[in-house]
């Protein structure tokens, strides 16, 4: 048993290694491989705590980030929560394995818990999902054919076919030789499945161009914190804004603005207003600005607002997602902390629920505000209601000086694979970019800088067969894995032996 743990940390450690800071994809399907292998063989309970151990090695190495920007106490609650349902899944190994196809079923299992911890609880957290990975690899091009919970699915099934074929090859393994080139062609066929996008890329056919300009206004030292120069970040940008129209040559069509360039309501505050309206005046275009507009006296909303240098502010996109215990906190009436990073959130931010684009300038614009850009569900329905172009408004501010904003850019950079669109991303000190379809960041802005980025950028209405297909990808994996675990669950008991326990039998030995 002590064995399975070390194996199965070890393996937690290197899947968190497949992502920023270090970066190393290629160790997705090892550590898939890893967790089959020690998982396997096992009762129900020790498999389960050595799911456990995976999710606990991975998770908390993961975010991290969380430890040093938001606090000790966040990222222990979070990281022991996510590892949960690692656990879960390694309760669920002993019943799958009973089933013939087991890596797939059991591939079918960790994408369906991956759309599961995305959504719940509260607003869930959808960071470590196998797909976000992918940047940068030949693999990164099919997630425009297969979206993100596609390609978690296959990178699963990649991992547990090769711990299958791994398991043929041991000396006395139990699977009879015949499976061993099953195991071997079926990996193979994953792999080029998974490679062939990238020599077919899915290209969606342009249907004009625009140009775009993305603000980073920058934050006064320490650099990670809005609220001590909320202020000075929205002089920032107006700043750099009334520069930029006052440079020679053709105005961009629209500006773009990050989230929290004011951190307090333009329509409340005086001078926050006087502001935009002279940045707005001064550029001769409208800017998309992010702001926190007041709901009320016990919420707020966290906005994107284009602000039209004729008509003034106009149409709003609301963000979709906030972050539990860092934007509201669950259950107030019962429960209203007052201590740590919690004492900030007094007022609860609510969720938007627009599914239609901004009109920005004459062009529709899918909007997506810092952590939306992580859950599917933001641009896709967009893009389904003739979404041109995505913007990201970001303020990651508060991780700054940590691996997030890395993770977070490599997230965007997917979705404009996937969404096959140009993509713009305004933050407040970084990570600010121009991203193509493919990938490709045309233009970045280095972290902690004043800058402005002004690109000629794609518009397109095609959509590519990952929007097509929606949310059904994330059903169907769901309703395979609920199948298989019935059908596993029910094989498992018809083995044990009369007094409950499980079957010894030498083709189906319970390590324990």
């Amino acid at each position: 048993m002590l064995a399975r743990l070390l194996l199965a940390l070890a393996s937690g450690l290197a899947l968190a290694a497949s992502f920023e800071p270090i970066a190393i994809p290629y160790l997705v399907p090892l550590a898939l491989a890893g967790f089959a292998l020690a998982t396997r063989d096992l009762s129900v309970r020790r498999a389960g705590i050595v799911g456990l151990g995976f999710g606990v090695a991975f998770y908390f190495t993961h975010i991290w980030w969380m430890k040093e920007s938001i606090g000790t106490d966040a990222w222990i609650a979070l990281s022991a929560a996510e590892a949960l349902f690692y656990g879960a899944v390694g309760l669920a190994v002993p019943l799958l394995r009973r089933l013939p196809a087991w890596p797939i079923w059991l591939a079918a299992l960790w994408t369906a818990v991956e759309q599961v911890r995305a959504t719940w609880p509260f607003s869930g957290m959808p960071w470590g999902r196998l797909s976000f990975a992918a940047i940068d690899t030949p693999v990164a091009a099919s997630v425009a054919y297969l979206s993100m919970t596609g390609l978690s699915f296959f990178l699963a099934l990649a991992g547990f076919l090769l711990a299958a074929g791994v398991e043929t090859w041991r000396a006395g393994s139990d699977p009879p030789a015949h499976t061993r080139p099953i195991a071997l062609a079926g990996l193979v066929g994953v792999l080029a499945l998974l490679v062939a996008p990238a020599v077919m890329p899915y290209e969606t056919e342009q249907s004009g161009t625009a140009v775009v300009a993305a603000v980073q206004g920058n934050i006064p030292d320490p650099a990670n914190d809005i609220l001590a120069h909320y202020q000075q970040v929205t002089r920032n940008h107006v700043d750099a804004t009334v520069r930029l129209g006052k440079e020679p040559g053709p105005k961009p069509d629209f500006v773009l603005w990050p989230e929290n360039s004011t951190a307090v309501d333009p329509f409340l505050d005086d001078s926050t207003n006087a502001g935009i309206r002279r940045a707005v005046a001064a550029v001769g275009v409208p800017v998309v600005v992010g702001g926190i507009v007041d709901d009320g006296n016990e919420h707020v909303l966290n906005q994107g607002i284009v602000w039209d240098p004729v008509t003034g502010p106009g149409d709003r996109y609301t963000k979709q997602h906030p972050v539990a215990y860092g934007e509201y906190i669950p259950f107030r009436r019962y429960w209203d902390p007052n201590f740590g990073a919690l004492r900030a959130i007094g007022r609860d931010m609510k969720s938007g629920t627009r599914t239609s684009p901004l009109q920005v300038a004459g062009i529709e614009v899918a909007d997506a505000i810092c952590f939306d850009i992580a859950y599917d569900d933001v641009m896709r329905d967009q893009l389904k209601q003739g979404a041109e172009l995505l913007t990201v408004q970001t303020s990651n501010a508060s991780f700054i000086f940590t691996d997030q904003i890395d993770q977070q850019f490599a997230i965007t950079r997917l979705r404009a694979i996937e969404s096959g669109r140009w993509l713009v991303v305004a933050a407040t000190n970084g990570i600010t970019g121009v991203i193509a379809p493919d990938g490709t960041v045309v233009a970045s802005a280095d972290p902690r800088t004043q800058a402005v980025l002004v690109e000629r950028v794609g518009l397109s209405t095609e959509l590519t067969p990952a929007t097509r297909m929606g949310a059904w990808p994330a059903r169907v994996f769901t309703g395979l894995a609920l199948v298989g675990v019935v059908l596993g669950g029910i094989a498992y008991r018809r083995r044990q032996d009369p007094d409950g326990s499980p079957s010894t039998t030498p083709n189906e030995a319970v390590v324990v």
